[in-house]
Protein backbone atom coordinates (compact mmCIF):
# COMPACT_ATOMS: atom_id res chain seq x y z
CA UNK A 1 0.00 0.00 0.00
CA UNK A 2 1.47 3.51 -0.89
CA UNK A 3 1.43 5.67 2.44
CA UNK A 4 0.02 9.34 2.02
CA UNK A 5 -0.31 10.48 5.95
CA UNK A 6 -0.09 14.00 6.50
CA UNK A 7 2.42 14.92 8.71
CA UNK A 8 0.88 16.33 11.75
CA UNK A 9 -1.72 13.37 11.75
CA UNK A 10 1.30 10.78 11.58
CA UNK A 11 3.22 11.76 14.06
CA UNK A 12 0.19 12.14 16.38
CA UNK A 13 -0.66 8.57 15.23
CA UNK A 14 2.87 7.71 16.17
CA UNK A 15 3.21 9.18 19.46
CA UNK A 16 -0.28 7.80 20.32
CA UNK A 17 1.11 3.80 19.03
CA UNK A 18 4.40 4.85 21.21
CA UNK A 19 2.88 6.78 24.26
CA UNK A 20 5.00 3.78 26.50
CA UNK A 21 8.17 5.20 25.04
CA UNK A 22 8.90 8.04 27.58
CA UNK A 23 10.33 10.80 25.30
CA UNK A 24 13.61 12.53 26.35
CA UNK A 25 13.26 16.23 27.21
CA UNK A 26 15.41 18.64 24.66
CA UNK A 27 18.56 19.17 25.87
CA UNK A 28 20.05 22.17 24.03
CA UNK A 29 21.18 20.09 21.18
CA UNK A 30 22.76 17.35 23.13
CA UNK A 31 23.29 14.26 21.89
CA UNK A 32 21.35 11.40 22.90
CA UNK A 33 22.46 9.80 26.26
CA UNK A 34 21.94 6.40 27.25
CA UNK A 35 18.99 5.93 29.76
CA UNK A 36 19.94 5.33 33.69
CA UNK A 37 18.20 2.47 34.95
CA UNK A 38 20.30 1.97 37.92
CA UNK A 39 18.01 1.93 41.83
CA UNK A 40 19.58 2.67 44.90
CA UNK A 41 17.32 0.52 46.53
CA UNK A 42 16.26 -3.29 46.37
CA UNK A 43 13.02 -4.78 44.73
CA UNK A 44 10.71 -3.85 47.48
CA UNK A 45 11.54 -0.05 45.83
CA UNK A 46 8.19 1.00 45.27
CA UNK A 47 7.43 1.73 41.82
CA UNK A 48 7.27 5.42 40.88
CA UNK A 49 6.42 4.65 37.01
CA UNK A 50 3.23 6.99 38.37
CA UNK A 51 5.36 9.02 40.22
CA UNK A 52 4.77 12.63 37.98
CA UNK A 53 8.43 13.64 39.47
CA UNK A 54 10.15 10.54 38.29
CA UNK A 55 12.37 11.02 35.17
CA UNK A 56 10.77 10.36 31.75
CA UNK A 57 12.79 7.46 29.67
CA UNK A 58 15.09 8.68 26.41
CA UNK A 59 13.23 7.27 23.64
CA UNK A 60 14.67 4.32 21.30
CA UNK A 61 17.87 5.28 19.36
CA UNK A 62 17.46 3.90 15.72
CA UNK A 63 20.60 3.70 13.83
CA UNK A 64 20.06 4.78 10.19
CA UNK A 65 21.97 4.61 7.22
CA UNK A 66 20.84 6.08 3.60
CA UNK A 67 22.73 6.03 0.12
CA UNK A 68 23.45 9.83 -0.86
CA UNK A 69 21.16 10.49 -4.14
CA UNK A 70 18.01 9.72 -4.71
CA UNK A 71 17.56 6.58 -3.15
CA UNK A 72 18.35 8.28 0.62
CA UNK A 73 16.15 11.93 -0.90
CA UNK A 74 13.27 10.91 0.67
CA UNK A 75 14.48 10.67 4.26
CA UNK A 76 16.11 14.37 4.65
CA UNK A 77 13.44 15.47 6.64
CA UNK A 78 13.14 12.41 9.13
CA UNK A 79 16.59 12.72 9.14
CA UNK A 80 16.96 15.86 10.19
CA UNK A 81 13.91 16.24 12.33
CA UNK A 82 14.34 13.04 14.58
CA UNK A 83 17.99 13.93 15.32
CA UNK A 84 19.23 14.05 18.78
CA UNK A 85 19.98 17.63 17.71
CA UNK A 86 16.58 18.27 17.52
CA UNK A 87 15.25 16.06 20.56
CA UNK A 88 11.44 17.05 21.16
CA UNK A 89 9.59 16.38 24.36
CA UNK A 90 7.28 13.07 23.39
CA UNK A 91 9.24 11.62 20.11
CA UNK A 92 9.36 7.88 19.44
CA UNK A 93 12.63 7.48 18.45
CA UNK A 94 15.69 9.19 17.87
CA UNK A 95 17.86 8.66 14.64
CA UNK A 96 21.35 8.05 14.56
CA UNK A 97 21.84 8.79 10.85
CA UNK A 98 24.62 8.16 8.36
CA UNK A 99 24.92 8.96 4.80
CA UNK A 100 27.56 6.94 2.30
CA UNK A 101 27.63 6.81 -1.25
CA UNK A 102 28.08 2.95 -2.03
CA UNK A 103 25.75 0.29 -1.81
CA UNK A 104 28.77 -1.94 -0.67
CA UNK A 105 29.51 0.54 2.67
CA UNK A 106 25.15 -0.06 3.80
CA UNK A 107 25.91 -4.03 3.22
CA UNK A 108 28.50 -3.99 5.54
CA UNK A 109 27.34 -1.77 8.32
CA UNK A 110 23.90 -4.20 8.35
CA UNK A 111 26.26 -7.03 8.59
CA UNK A 112 28.05 -5.37 10.95
CA UNK A 113 25.13 -4.58 12.86
CA UNK A 114 26.61 -1.00 12.73
CA UNK A 115 22.87 0.08 11.52
CA UNK A 116 19.12 -0.77 12.03
CA UNK A 117 17.56 0.41 9.26
CA UNK A 118 19.22 1.60 5.63
CA UNK A 119 18.04 2.95 2.36
CA UNK A 120 19.68 0.74 -0.13
CA UNK A 121 19.27 -0.08 -4.10
CA UNK A 122 16.92 -3.49 -4.11
CA UNK A 123 18.81 -5.52 -6.25
CA UNK A 124 21.79 -4.82 -3.19
CA UNK A 125 19.07 -6.14 -0.59
CA UNK A 126 17.88 -9.28 -2.70
CA UNK A 127 21.77 -10.07 -2.82
CA UNK A 128 22.41 -9.22 0.98
CA UNK A 129 19.85 -11.49 1.73
CA UNK A 130 20.65 -14.51 -0.28
CA UNK A 131 24.61 -14.30 1.11
CA UNK A 132 23.48 -13.60 4.45
CA UNK A 133 20.65 -16.43 5.54
CA UNK A 134 18.22 -13.95 5.64
CA UNK A 135 19.90 -11.83 8.01
CA UNK A 136 17.56 -8.33 6.81
CA UNK A 137 14.28 -7.76 5.66
CA UNK A 138 13.02 -5.53 3.06
CA UNK A 139 10.29 -2.83 4.74
CA UNK A 140 9.45 -0.64 1.79
CA UNK A 141 9.98 0.39 -1.77
CA UNK A 142 10.90 3.81 -1.32
CA UNK A 143 12.34 4.85 -5.32
CA UNK A 144 10.81 4.13 -8.29
CA UNK A 145 13.10 4.41 -11.75
CA UNK A 146 15.67 7.21 -11.69
CA UNK A 147 17.17 5.98 -15.43
CA UNK A 148 17.56 8.07 -18.14
CA UNK A 149 18.49 8.50 -21.39
CA UNK A 150 19.84 11.81 -22.60
CA UNK A 151 20.38 13.44 -25.79
CA UNK A 152 22.07 16.27 -27.26
CA UNK A 153 20.39 16.24 -30.67
CA UNK A 154 17.32 14.67 -31.73
CA UNK A 155 17.23 11.26 -33.08
CA UNK A 156 16.32 9.28 -30.05
CA UNK A 157 12.29 8.98 -28.65
CA UNK A 158 12.39 5.80 -28.13
CA UNK A 159 14.28 2.87 -26.60
CA UNK A 160 13.80 1.57 -30.25
CA UNK A 161 16.07 4.41 -31.19
CA UNK A 162 18.94 3.74 -30.20
CA UNK A 163 19.57 0.63 -32.50
CA UNK A 164 22.26 1.76 -34.67
CA UNK A 165 23.46 4.84 -31.69
CA UNK A 166 26.06 4.96 -29.72
CA UNK A 167 25.18 4.98 -26.28
CA UNK A 168 27.81 6.40 -23.40
CA UNK A 169 26.85 4.63 -19.95
CA UNK A 170 28.39 4.57 -16.64
CA UNK A 171 31.17 2.06 -15.79
CA UNK A 172 30.42 1.85 -12.49
CA UNK A 173 27.14 0.22 -13.18
CA UNK A 174 27.99 -2.26 -15.69
CA UNK A 175 27.12 -5.81 -14.78
CA UNK A 176 24.84 -4.51 -12.13
CA UNK A 177 20.87 -3.14 -12.43
CA UNK A 178 20.78 -0.30 -14.73
CA UNK A 179 22.72 -2.72 -17.47
CA UNK A 180 20.33 -5.28 -17.04
CA UNK A 181 17.33 -2.88 -16.90
CA UNK A 182 18.78 -1.09 -20.17
CA UNK A 183 19.63 -4.75 -21.75
CA UNK A 184 15.68 -5.67 -20.98
CA UNK A 185 14.19 -2.77 -22.58
CA UNK A 186 16.11 -2.55 -25.44
CA UNK A 187 15.28 -6.40 -25.86
CA UNK A 188 11.27 -5.13 -25.44
CA UNK A 189 11.84 -3.47 -28.03
CA UNK A 190 12.99 -5.16 -30.90
CA UNK A 191 16.82 -3.90 -30.58
CA UNK A 192 19.68 -6.57 -29.46
CA UNK A 193 21.79 -5.17 -27.30
CA UNK A 194 24.89 -5.82 -30.02
CA UNK A 195 23.06 -3.60 -32.42
CA UNK A 196 24.17 -0.43 -30.08
CA UNK A 197 27.74 0.52 -29.00
CA UNK A 198 27.87 0.64 -25.43
CA UNK A 199 30.83 2.77 -24.07
CA UNK A 200 31.54 2.21 -20.38
CA UNK A 201 32.45 5.63 -19.06
CA UNK A 202 33.16 7.54 -15.88
CA UNK A 203 30.36 10.14 -15.55
CA UNK A 204 32.62 12.62 -15.69
CA UNK A 205 34.07 11.44 -18.81
CA UNK A 206 30.50 10.98 -20.23
CA UNK A 207 29.73 14.61 -19.00
CA UNK A 208 32.95 15.68 -21.12
CA UNK A 209 32.06 14.06 -24.28
CA UNK A 210 28.79 15.39 -24.36
CA UNK A 211 29.31 19.00 -23.30
CA UNK A 212 32.29 18.95 -25.63
CA UNK A 213 30.71 17.95 -29.33
CA UNK A 214 27.10 18.69 -30.60
CA UNK A 215 25.76 15.65 -30.59
CA UNK A 216 25.64 12.69 -28.18
CA UNK A 217 23.44 10.19 -26.60
CA UNK A 218 24.27 8.85 -22.56
CA UNK A 219 22.26 7.06 -20.12
CA UNK A 220 22.63 8.37 -16.50
CA UNK A 221 20.80 8.01 -13.32
CA UNK A 222 19.83 11.49 -11.16
CA UNK A 223 21.10 13.57 -10.08
CA UNK A 224 23.87 13.18 -12.70
CA UNK A 225 21.64 13.18 -15.68
CA UNK A 226 20.37 16.42 -13.89
CA UNK A 227 23.59 18.20 -13.52
CA UNK A 228 24.13 17.01 -17.23
CA UNK A 229 21.32 19.10 -18.26
CA UNK A 230 22.02 22.07 -15.73
CA UNK A 231 25.41 22.41 -16.96
CA UNK A 232 24.24 22.10 -20.69
CA UNK A 233 21.25 23.45 -22.09
CA UNK A 234 21.25 21.31 -25.58
CA UNK A 235 20.79 18.27 -23.41
CA UNK A 236 17.51 16.52 -23.34
CA UNK A 237 15.66 14.27 -21.57
CA UNK A 238 15.13 11.46 -24.43
CA UNK A 239 13.36 8.52 -22.76
CA UNK A 240 12.68 7.96 -19.32
CA UNK A 241 13.50 4.21 -18.73
CA UNK A 242 10.56 4.16 -15.63
CA UNK A 243 7.97 5.18 -18.43
CA UNK A 244 9.92 2.64 -20.73
CA UNK A 245 9.28 -0.42 -17.91
CA UNK A 246 6.05 0.90 -17.45
CA UNK A 247 4.97 0.52 -21.03
CA UNK A 248 6.39 -2.88 -21.66
CA UNK A 249 5.88 -4.52 -18.37
CA UNK A 250 2.75 -2.81 -17.19
CA UNK A 251 4.37 -1.76 -13.39
CA UNK A 252 6.28 0.58 -12.00
CA UNK A 253 10.00 0.23 -11.89
CA UNK A 254 11.20 -0.44 -8.22
CA UNK A 255 15.56 0.72 -7.45
CA UNK A 256 15.38 1.60 -3.99
CA UNK A 257 13.98 0.00 -1.00
CA UNK A 258 14.23 0.39 2.90
CA UNK A 259 15.83 -2.90 4.72
CA UNK A 260 16.22 -3.85 7.88
CA UNK A 261 18.23 -6.11 10.23
CA UNK A 262 15.92 -8.88 10.66
CA UNK A 263 17.21 -9.62 14.47
CA UNK A 264 16.04 -6.05 15.13
CA UNK A 265 12.69 -5.67 14.20
CA UNK A 266 12.46 -9.34 15.95
CA UNK A 267 13.39 -6.96 19.06
CA UNK A 268 11.61 -4.12 18.17
CA UNK A 269 7.97 -3.11 19.51
CA UNK A 270 6.19 -3.53 15.89
CA UNK A 271 4.32 -0.47 16.84
CA UNK A 272 8.04 1.48 16.42
CA UNK A 273 8.84 -0.09 13.11
CA UNK A 274 5.13 1.37 12.41
CA UNK A 275 5.53 4.79 13.48
CA UNK A 276 8.98 4.97 11.65
CA UNK A 277 7.21 4.16 8.31
CA UNK A 278 4.57 6.78 8.92
CA UNK A 279 7.19 9.19 9.43
CA UNK A 280 9.25 8.22 6.60
CA UNK A 281 5.97 8.97 4.70
CA UNK A 282 5.49 12.21 6.34
CA UNK A 283 9.08 12.83 4.98
CA UNK A 284 8.68 12.09 1.71
CA UNK A 285 6.05 14.43 1.47
CA UNK A 286 7.75 16.89 2.50
CA UNK A 287 10.63 16.53 0.24
CA UNK A 288 8.65 16.89 -2.65
CA UNK A 289 7.78 20.45 -1.26
CA UNK A 290 9.62 23.68 -0.80
CA UNK A 291 12.95 23.82 0.77
CA UNK A 292 13.90 20.23 0.35
CA UNK A 293 16.20 20.78 -2.13
CA UNK A 294 18.73 23.07 0.09
CA UNK A 295 17.81 20.29 2.97
CA UNK A 296 19.35 17.37 0.78
CA UNK A 297 22.20 19.67 0.23
CA UNK A 298 22.85 20.33 3.66
CA UNK A 299 23.18 16.65 4.76
CA UNK A 300 25.35 16.25 1.75
CA UNK A 301 22.78 13.73 0.16
CA UNK A 302 22.48 16.71 -3.34
CA UNK A 303 25.55 18.17 -4.82
CA UNK A 304 23.63 21.44 -4.81
CA UNK A 305 20.80 23.75 -4.77
CA UNK A 306 20.33 23.95 -8.59
CA UNK A 307 20.73 20.11 -9.01
CA UNK A 308 18.60 19.50 -6.32
CA UNK A 309 15.76 22.16 -7.70
CA UNK A 310 15.45 20.25 -10.82
CA UNK A 311 16.16 16.62 -9.30
CA UNK A 312 14.13 15.86 -6.66
CA UNK A 313 11.06 15.61 -9.09
CA UNK A 314 13.00 13.32 -11.31
CA UNK A 315 13.82 11.45 -7.93
CA UNK A 316 10.50 9.36 -7.72
CA UNK A 317 9.90 8.84 -4.63
CA UNK A 318 7.55 6.78 -3.05
CA UNK A 319 6.67 4.20 0.20
CA UNK A 320 4.91 1.08 -1.10
CA UNK A 321 4.74 -1.51 1.85
CA UNK A 322 2.36 -4.78 1.96
CA UNK A 323 1.95 -6.91 -0.60
CA UNK A 324 1.79 -4.29 -2.87
CA UNK A 325 5.67 -4.51 -2.54
CA UNK A 326 5.98 -7.46 -2.42
CA UNK A 327 4.83 -7.86 -5.84
CA UNK A 328 6.79 -4.41 -7.77
CA UNK A 329 9.56 -6.47 -6.30
CA UNK A 330 8.65 -10.04 -7.01
CA UNK A 331 7.90 -8.78 -10.68
CA UNK A 332 11.55 -6.78 -10.95
CA UNK A 333 13.56 -9.69 -9.37
CA UNK A 334 12.01 -12.59 -11.70
CA UNK A 335 13.37 -10.30 -14.61
CA UNK A 336 16.46 -9.58 -13.15
CA UNK A 337 16.86 -13.14 -12.21
CA UNK A 338 16.18 -14.14 -16.16
CA UNK A 339 18.52 -11.78 -17.01
CA UNK A 340 21.42 -12.45 -14.53
CA UNK A 341 20.94 -15.11 -11.48
CA UNK A 342 23.50 -12.82 -9.57
CA UNK A 343 22.57 -9.66 -9.86
CA UNK A 344 19.55 -11.07 -7.12
CA UNK A 345 22.02 -13.76 -4.87
CA UNK A 346 21.59 -16.55 -7.45
CA UNK A 347 17.76 -17.63 -6.87
CA UNK A 348 14.45 -15.59 -5.81
CA UNK A 349 14.06 -14.16 -1.97
CA UNK A 350 11.95 -16.27 -0.12
CA UNK A 351 8.54 -14.99 1.71
CA UNK A 352 10.66 -14.53 4.77
CA UNK A 353 12.39 -11.59 2.88
CA UNK A 354 9.27 -9.46 2.80
CA UNK A 355 8.56 -7.94 6.07
CA UNK A 356 4.41 -7.24 7.36
CA UNK A 357 3.36 -9.74 4.63
CA UNK A 358 1.89 -13.17 5.46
Amino acid sequence: MKRTMSLLLTAALALSLLAGCGPKTPAGGSSASTPDVSSSGGSSQPDDSTDPSAPEADPPVIKFMALSGPTGVGASWLMQSYSAENAFEGMPFLLDSTIVTDNQEVTYALLNKDTDIAAIATNAAAMLYAQSDGAIQVLAINTLGVLYILEKGNTVRSMADLAGKTLYCPSNTKGANPEHILNHLLEGSGVSPSEVDIQWLTPQEITAKITSSDAGICMLPVPAATALMVQDSGVREAVSLSDAWNDLEGSELPMGCLVARTEFLETSDPAQIEAFLDLYGDSISFMQGEGAGSLAVELGILPNEKVAEKAIPQCALTLITGSEMRTMLEDYYTILFQAEPKSIGGGLPYDSFYYGVG
